[in-house]
């Protein structure tokens, strides 16, 4: 109280503006919990799906979009976010990104099940590239040769990791491959089709997970999905690990940590800006390459391995910066709707 008290005082005779405006330590705080549930999320779902053995990646995924819905349309009610309410145009805008939005949640849990971290984090920076592919393809974009020189670097240290990958897994390529095209595909269609402005991105993420999560759960129900899981969940011991989950997922440490991820992200953008989270976000990718060879369990040394994740990490560092450094050009305000999705892959 005596700080509001103060601050009160304080801004009296200030400028409103300027009264309104975030502290520092508010600002720093904001910041480092976003990227600390960002970190802790990756190692969460890694052990969920890999060390625990859940059975499930489509479950799981129902139950991080009802939590997303959930933050998302609180986030709104107390006008910490703003996206227009629904109308029938919104449907025909938006699709077909919610089809891209499922699969490319879909895809990046199945994927985190079947590689090492490192391994993971490596492959999903081929999203740069093909991201830059399709928008010079579609939207007839150029580049400058130091963007080249990056994104050539991602690609050489990912060939190289992935050459000498000992703990290779096929199926996890696979769908690491399709989680980079979905995002890829979702970023340069938003680009093409959609004026952001509009939705914004707190609202395409909302109404992509209103009209994808019941289908998704459709889905998992009717083709036995969600009651096989179940089962191989009690027969695996999976409930007696400490977790006690319900069936109805949500409950579940995974869903928590992602309702922690979302509202963290909507924090930090809040407080700070969209370049922030994107900066905060880069700098945990590369925590994560590291810290994951050793958690996890499933990730096997290589020389070759490592400095092919050295070559792809220190390119997609790169390529992060220049283009956040394009977007502080003197004089220009610095729109969240145009921040890069591929900076934070």
């Amino acid at each position: 109280m005596t700080a509001g008290g103060q601050a009160e005082g304080a801004g009296a005779g200030a400028d409103p503006a300027s009264a309104r405006l975030p502290s520092r330590v508010a600002k720093l705080l904001s910041a480092l919990f976003y990227g600390t549930c960002s970190f802790l999320l990756v190692l969460i779902n890694k052990a969920l799906l890999t060390t625990y053995r859940f059975p499930s990646p489509i479950v799981l995924g129902v139950g991080q979009m009802a939590v997303t819905i959930m933050i998302l349309y609180v986030s709104k009610l107390n006008k910490i976010i703003h996206f227009p309410d629904f109308d029938k145009k919104i449907p025909t805008k938006l699709f077909p990104l919610p089809l891209l939005y499922v699969g490319n949640h879909i895809s990046g849990l199945a994927s985190t099940s079947k590689l090492s971290l490192p391994m993971f984090t490596v492959l999903r920076k081929f999203t740069i590239p093909l991201t830059l592919l399709l928008e010079t393809i579609i939207l007839g974009k150029q580049y400058s040769l130091n963007i080249i020189v990056s994104v050539f670097a991602i690609i050489l240290g990912a060939f190289v990791a992935a050459g000498s990958d000992l703990a290779f897994n096929l199926e996890g390529y696979i769908f690491v491959f399709l989680n980079d095209i979905f995002t890829a595909a979702n970023g340069v269609y938003t680009k093409q089709k959609m004026d952001p402005k509009e939705l914004g991105k707190y609202g395409v993420l909302f109404y992509n997970a209103c009209f994808m999560i019941i289908p998704t759960l459709i889905i998992s129900v009717s083709t036995g999905d969600l009651r096989q899981k179940q089962e191989e969940t009690f027969e695996q011991g999976f409930w007696s690990r400490g977790f006690h989950m319900s069936t109805s997922i949500p409950r579940g440490p995974i869903n928590t940590s992602w309702f922690l991820l979302m509202y963290s992200t909507v924090l930090c953008s809040y407080y700070n800006s969209a370049l922030t989270t994107a900066v905060v976000g880069a700098i945990k990718n590369v925590s994560v390459a590291y810290i994951g060879m050793l958690v996890g369990g499933d990730y096997i040394f290589s020389v070759l391995n490592f400095v092919g994740l050295n070559i792809c990490m220190a390119g997609g560092l790169r390529y992060s910066f220049l283009t956040l450094g394009s977007q502080l050009k003197p004089k220009q305000p610095v729109d969240e709707e145009n921040i890069s999705q591929d900076l934070k892959v």
